[in-house]
């Protein structure tokens, strides 16, 4: 099944692939992760300015339907992570920004979060690259990220503090 199909499968169907490949930002030919993250940021932004605890219902609420449309999407592909599945890049950019959520976001600081959970994201420091390797289901998929994405907010966050 591919996002042209969406027309023919369940509501439910349609919902998952369209949350888990974030509004279909996955779909995009050349760095579908980087894409989806940068698509997260608005999302980030209007938590924010909401508030730390929306923020933070946010983000939780977002890792448990990823979670969902990640299983649903999974059902149907021959692969472990699909490239287009994002959802997980947009937990993990939100999760970058926990530790920072209490104050106004500066460009410098969206870009740097941005930066840093793409880096954690690809080096894949351990225990990411556990879940990355040995977890084939839709919690690793997710675990991943959440994980770069807490390596990114710890380093942002002493970035805050002690640069900007």
């Amino acid at each position: 099944m591919n996002l042209m199909q969406l027309k023919r499968s369940t509501r439910q169907e349609t919902a998952a692939w369209l949350l888990a490949t974030w509004w279909g930002s996955g779909c995009f030919p050349k760095a579908p992760g980087t894409v989806g993250s940068l698509c997260s940021i608005p999302l980030v932004l209007l938590a924010v300015w909401f508030g730390l605890p929306v923020f933070f219902c946010v983000t939780i609420g977002l890792f448990f339907a990823g979670w969902w449309a990640v299983r649903i999407v999974l059902r149907t592909q021959n692969r472990q992570d699909p490239g287009f599945v994002v959802i997980d890049e947009t937990v993990g950019q939100s999760v970058a920004f926990l530790l920072v959520a209490g104050s106004p976001l500066s460009w410098y600081t969206i870009l740097c979060g941005f930066a840093l959970f793409r880096f954690f994201d690809i080096v894949k420091i351990w225990p990411a690259s556990f879940f990355d390797r040995s977890v084939h289901n839709a919690f690793g998929v997710m675990m991943d990220d959440v994980i770069a994405g807490l390596y990114a907010a710890v380093v942002l966050y002493g970035v805050t503090m002690f640069v900007f």
